[in-house]
């Protein structure tokens, strides 16, 4: 094989069994099936290279809002390099696209916020979250306030404090995590462990949760809440109507801060421009990632209200950073990204339009007889798949359906993914209506045909 000729699916498999360890992934498992190579993309299209034209009902890791093949943010990217490739942001130092970017951002947030520190990605944003919140507590004069309370199944990255953050067992099982510091509460996930109560009074029970623990471990040694407005990784999950109302009357009686993880709420998702908005919540901090760039350059951040800020300008100087932070080439495809995103009027394109349709449709496939709940908001969704519709009872070992279901999707043009048995999709925000009703008759399609296996 040459840099001349095309390297066949074979080639590049054996190759990347050979070299590349993935993400999230049995590396003996993979080497044995060989790896999807996905060589192009278009609009909410990918083909692989055998050719196969794949729907990608994920937005690439639910990141890629304003749809592939945007030739604006590649020129963009393209005038930055030229113009000035990298330099860093320390030793007083800024560049021109991460002061604009910052100033966006600032003009899209809630009201209270107007900073933004830039890092990679999010999991490097909520490693900057933890460090922040520690130390605004330790200039307020109160150095004993370090505990973060987080929820289980939360999702906030795989560094080892996004991962101590986020409540999923697998990955605390590795790697002696949590670190100390770092406590968690039940999920609001109704439908998986809403037992015999209401929506209403689950929603209340979790959100209770919170004020239990705060009563437990002392206010005084609390630093902040962490959560997701929709868990995303964890299986999109929807917080019962009455759960963020409930959170945020416990807050209003304790001092302690709120971080909203926006990670993959920010930027549309929900139909508003953040999470916290879609819930009418009032963060601290909001981490940020994801559709900040919709996936073309690795960029993240966190937007810290204002007084996080007052308090760590009175600190002197605050030791975090990192080499890329404000990268110019990254803020500069994440500058026109958003300029795309408002004069297009995508955000408002799926608030008023994709979402509702998209909601409207998938809620059809609730008649199908593998499906046990359907639920979204914004440009989410999640299908519970189930054995028993009226018991929730699920198909013999956790992720057999799902798994299933996940590889028959992809076999038939389809990305989904799959979090144990609920199959979850997060679309880019551009998708038409012709292509949500595509997107519905694949599902179906695949789920006809792992009903059809899990019979056998």
């Amino acid at each position: 094989m040459t840099s001349q000729t095309k390297a066949t699916t074979a080639e590049l498999q054996a190759l990347d069994a050979a070299h590349y360890l993935h993400p999230f992934t049995d590396h003996r498992q993979l080497g044995a099936r060989g790896t999807r190579v996905i060589e192009r993309a278009d609009g909410v299209y990918l083909w692989d290279s055998d050719g196969n034209r794949i729907l990608d009902g994920m937005a690439g890791l639910w990141c890629v809002n304003i749809g592939y093949g945007r030739i604006e943010l590649a020129d963009a990217a393209y005038r930055q390099m030229r113009e000035l490739p990298y330099y860093n942001s320390f030793f007083q130092c800024a560049n021109p696209p991460a002061i604009r970017l910052a100033a966006a951002i600032a003009e899209l947030a809630p009201e209270h916020m107007n900073h933004v520190f830039f890092t990679g990605s999010g999991s490097e944003a909520n490693d900057t979250v933890l460090r922040m919140v520690r130390r605004y507590w330790d200039i307020k004069g109160k150095p004993g306030k370090k505990t973060i309370i987080s929820r289980i199944n939360g999702y906030h990255g795989s560094t080892v404090a996004g991962a101590s953050l986020g409540g999923m067992a697998p990955m605390h099982a590795q790697g002696d995590l949590p670190i100390p510091g770092i406590v968690h509460i039940p999920q609001p996930y109704w439908y998986g462990e809403g037992g015999d109560m209401s929506e209403e009074e689950f929603g209340l029970w979790a959100a209770r949760q919170l004020e239990a623990k705060i009563h437990e471990l002392g206010e005084d040694k609390i630093a902040a809440f962490i959560a997701e407005p929709i868990q995303g990784a964890g299986g999109v999950i929807i917080p019962p109507a009455s759960y963020w109302p409930e959170i945020k009357r416990i807050l209003a009686q304790h001092d302690i801060l709120l971080v909203v993880d926006e990670v993959i709420c920010g930027f549309g998702r929900t139909g508003e421009w953040f999470g916290s908005q879609y819930y009418d919540l009032q963060p601290d901090l909001m981490p940020i990632a994801k559709g900040m760039t919709s996936g073309y350059l690795p960029m993240g951040g966190v937007i810290v209200g204002d007084r996080v800020v007052e308090a760590l300008s009175e600190g002197g100087e605050f030791f975090h950073g990192y080499t890329y932070s404000g990268h110019p080439v990254a803020a500069a495809v994440a500058l026109e990204n958003l300029r795309i995103l408002r004069e297009e009027g995508i955000v408002d394109y799926a608030r008023n339009e994709a979402a509702p349709y998209l909601q409207g449709r998938i809620a059809e496939l609730a008649d199908h007889p593998l499906v046990g709940e359907v639920r979204g908001v914004g440009m989410l969704g999640a299908i519970e798949l189930v054995k028993d519709k009226a018991t929730r009872e699920r198909f013999g070992e956790k992720g057999t359906a799902g798994g299933l279901c996940r590889d028959i999707c992809v076999a038939n043009g389809l990305v989904m993914r799959a979090v144990g048995d609920t199959m979850i999709m997060s679309p880019p925000l551009v998708i038409s209506r012709e292509q949500i009703d595509e997107l519905v008759g694949l599902i179906r399609h695949c789920l006809d045909l792992t009903l059809e296996k899990l019979r056998v």
